[in-house]
């Protein structure tokens, strides 16, 4: 079987970035940056205050008290245009440009005003409560560079940059099949022998966090020539996700189908708990990822497997799930062969270290034990057996981008 760093190896290298679409600035935020944009003015353009108060040379008021005369007014969005000449000062206001000749701002409160003679009631310092131009950046300047998710700061900070369309990556289409007659949609009537389908809807929601747009399609019930129609529409997507069936048995056919449309298996297992009838298959440009039909171990697998893939597509570096460390609250028993993802509890001390305690039952069924974890803890295959407070690695589940 293959090893998790092995498969996602595999995986990530099948795909490349999507091409890039231009969008609306407004409509930026959570996209990836194709291209980094250039600034297209200076911020900010000229001399500003940053105070409302008056505008002076300070080499008219060597000591306080100092008596200037008004000459004028330089509002935001106006401008006193003559130069400031000896014993003159101008009312200015915040972002309000800076007269010729002035080289400080008195703050109002440390001013006394009598008609157009203005009393400076402190000395001021040269450069004083001014925003020079080109503070926050020039035109020309690139603030961003591609990869990058945009935050809703990067937007604000593009809009600035008077950018009003930006350059992102496409949007991975994703498609999500699940198959099998046991399974059916929350709200049907449930039949004794039936269950109620949570992972093509997880997976969905996963898509659209990571910035992807996804396509569920209805159940596929336990039918060759069904399963296959479906996966021919799927491989029109970015990437076909198949949920279950995708294992040996005989009523697994996801695998026979894929075979039969001429998809070329590259794995269908590897050495990994939850989830290990992991599978990828390709034909041409279409690309088939196969996780397991358990919700625990198809939520687990996405995490390690489709986000990577997903970011690839997104023009990123596709890594695997980072990890920190923690101490272990709890003895633990050697692991086995196979790598193992431990829904766990965190403890976060104020000095900012972690304990991470397993849950005590790890069923790849149990959704609840999944949605009440806070980490995942990576216990290596072979790993030996683990005393309390030990440090071990962690999948820090709040760290996780795009929502888990």
């Amino acid at each position: 079987m293959l090893t998790v760093r092995d498969a996602h190896a595999r995986v990530i290298a099948a795909f490349e970035a999507l091409p890039a679409e231009m969008v609306s600035v407004a409509d930026a935020a959570g996209r990836v940056l194709a291209t980094p944009p250039v600034a297209r003015l200076t911020q900010p353009p000229a001399d500003l205050s940053a105070m409302d108060g008056y505008a002076v040379r300070a080499a008219d008021v060597p000591a306080a008290p100092t008596t200037l005369k008004l000459v004028g007014q330089a509002p935001a969005g106006g401008s006193y245009d003559h130069a400031l000449q000896a014993g003159e000062t101008v009312r200015i206001f915040t972002g309000g440009p800076l007269p010729m000749g002035a080289d400080s701002i008195v703050i109002q409160e440390d001013t006394r005003a009598d008609g157009d003679r203005i009393t400076i009631l402190e000395a001021p310092r040269i450069g004083r409560h001014i925003r020079k131009a080109g503070l926050d950046f020039t035109a020309g300047d690139k603030l961003f560079t591609a990869g990058s998710t945009l935050t809703t700061r990067d937007v604000a900070l593009a809009a600035a940059m008077n950018l009003p369309w930006l350059s992102v990556h496409r949007k991975p289409r994703v498609a999500i099949l699940s198959t099998g007659d046991e399974l059916v949609m929350p709200g049907e009537p449930v039949g004794r022998n039936q269950i109620v389908s949570s992972s093509g809807i997880a997976v969905a929601a996963l898509v659209r966090g990571w910035g992807g747009e996804p396509t569920l399609f209805d159940i596929a019930r336990d039918d060759a020539k069904l399963i296959e129609s479906r996966i021919v529409a799927g491989a029109q997507h970015d990437l076909l996700i198949t949920l279950g069936g995708a294992s040996v048995g005989d009523h697994d056919l996801v695998q026979a189908a894929l075979k039969a449309q001429g998809f070329a298996m590259d794995f269908w297992r590897i050495a990994m708990r939850p989830g290990k009838p992991l599978m990828f298959a390709a034909k041409d440009r279409a690309r088939v990822l196969g996780l397991p039909g358990n919700p625990v171990s198809t939520m687990v697998c996405a995490l390690l497997f489709l986000k990577p893939a997903m970011d690839r597509m997104l023009g990123q570096p596709g890594d695997l799930v980072g990890t920190v460390p923690a101490r272990l609250a709890v003895d633990l028993q050697a692991n086995d062969q196979r790598e193992d993802y431990v829904r766990s509890r965190l403890v976060r001390a104020a000095d900012g270290g972690l304990t991470v305690e397993p849950h005590p039952v790890q069923d790849s069924s149990m959704l609840s034990v999944l949605a009440g974890s806070d980490a995942l803890l990576v216990r290596p295959a072979h790993d030996p057996a683990r005393k309390a407070g030990d440090t071990v690695q962690i999948v820090d589940l709040a760290r996780v981008a795009g929502g888990y």
